[in-house]
């Protein structure tokens, strides 16, 4: 993957470390939908991105639109339960978000899928994950991201005013109660030059 991040100054760590999740600032969304936010919860994630960005087989994938196929605006991954996550401190970051939240989501996260944004005309577009139990039930999704900052979009399914979350390098941010079921969320595309963009999104067994 030829596509190259401007490294951090502040975040010069050869490792990538984990901190505490006890500093997640929790924001009520409405509707029984919540997120916590937590920056720079990574240290050390030039190193994670480039790993990820080097070593994760990316695939492109179509999907069929309006009576035609186009190309999905990013490149994807999803690991399944059993499977190698791409770097150990993934596996950490899975284990310390079931510990941590694992009593109020009843459940371990178990899967990872990651995104890579090449730059700002790649996208995600309005959506919740309802694909299986998020249909139905409250859940939590859990996600990490590293690279360049992106604005996680959200707004109420039944309308009124999105919102912007701002998420940098290193940063955790965990969407739970209905959020899935009640809100969208969405990468959007930008005119602004911006770098790439890796987001890793655990999940529970089940919701997609």
């Amino acid at each position: 993957m030829s596509v190259s991040l401007q490294g951090s100054l502040f975040d010069q760590a050869p490792t990538p470390r984990l901190g505490p999740l006890a500093g997640a600032r929790r924001t009520v969304l409405g509707d029984g939908a919540w997120i916590d936010l937590l920056p720079g919860w990574l240290t050390g994630a030039d190193a994670l991105f480039e790993t990820l960005a080097a070593g994760v087989p990316w695939q492109a994938e179509r999907r069929r639109m309006y009576e035609r196929e186009v190309a999905v605006p990013r490149l994807l991954r999803f690991y399944r339960s059993e499977e190698e996550l791409p770097d150990p401190v993934l596996d950490e970051a899975r284990t310390a978000l079931s510990e941590h939240y694992g009593e109020e989501l009843g459940e371990p996260f178990r899967t990872a899928g990651l995104c890579f944004y090449r730059d700002g005309r790649d996208s995600v577009a309005w959506h919740g994950d309802r694909i299986g139990r998020g249909s139905r039930e409250d859940t939590m999704v859990a996600i990490l991201s590293v690279g360049e900052p992106r604005d996680l979009a959200l707004r109420p399914r039944v309308g009124g005013p999105a919102r912007r979350v701002p998420l940098g390098h290193g940063d955790l941010v965990v969407m739970g109660g209905s959020c899935q079921r009640t809100w969208e969320h969405a990468i959007l595309k930008t005119a602004r030059p911006v770098g790439p963009r890796i987001s890793i999104q655990f999940r529970p067994q089940g919701v997609r």
